[in-house]
């Protein structure tokens, strides 16, 4: 069972879908909440939104100082250094939030993981080690942490669509680029939009993600 905090916003009608949508560091589930009233979606899905609340840990990257995080974290120049022990156990909170849908009747495949930066991070380790398929995976302005991982991918066949900035100077797009490459040597089919912004989501990003949904569910 997970034990992270989530805002979870319900369909007036039985739920025939899900989306859990995982913030970046130092934020909040409230990052994103607003998308549930912004995203069109087709009328044959009946949406259940999942968005959880990273835990305060401590963040190498910001002195040690404790702040919402999905792991702890150093960068050294472009890499990123993820502690993988504390990635692992996002990752598995995430997997068993999946698990609890899935009890609720939302079949796996039509489930999406979406991640924005850290999240994003975590959204790529759910989709390694998910023993179920997924409708899609949405890395947004995020990395591959751990790309040794993307080989273990059991279901190959997920829609996975990437998306970045070109003028990211928190998460330099080169890495969104590698994720790309790594995807594909794993056996993956990944696809990837550019967009003209930085570290945050643009409204031309939103209509795309909209049709991501609309493309995977229907």
């Amino acid at each position: 069972m997970s034990t992270f905090r989530c805002v979870e916003i319900k369909p007036q009608t039985p739920a025939n879908a899900a989306i859990i949508w995982l913030h970046g560091l130092g934020a909040s589930s409230d990052d994103f909440v607003p998308m549930a009233k912004h995203l069109k979606l087709s009328p044959d899905i009946a949406m259940h939104y999942v968005f959880p609340d990273a835990p305060l840990r401590s963040v190498s990257l910001n002195g040690g100082a404790k702040m919402p995080a999905w792991y702890d974290l150093e960068i050294h120049g472009v890499e990123r250094k993820a502690n993988l022990d504390d990635l692992a156990q996002s990752r598995d909170q995430v997997l068993a939030k999946i698990d609890e849908l899935v009890a609720l009747g939302i079949r796996s495949e039509r489930i999406i993981v979406a991640g924005f930066s850290q999240g994003g991070a975590v959204a790529y380790e759910v989709l390694f080690h998910c023993k179920q398929p997924l409708a899609g995976v949405m890395p947004m302005s995020t990395y591959i942490a751990d790309d040794t991982q993307a080989v273990k991918c059991l279901y190959k066949q997920t829609p996975i669509w990437i998306s970045h900035g070109n003028q990211d100077d928190v998460v330099p797009m080169s890495l969104g680029e590698r994720a790309l490459l790594t995807l594909e040597q794993g056996g993956l089919s990944p696809k990837m939009s550019e967009y003209t912004m930085a570290h945050n989501v643009c409204p031309s990003q939103v209509k795309d993600i909209q049709g991501f949904i609309n493309q995977v569910l229907t």
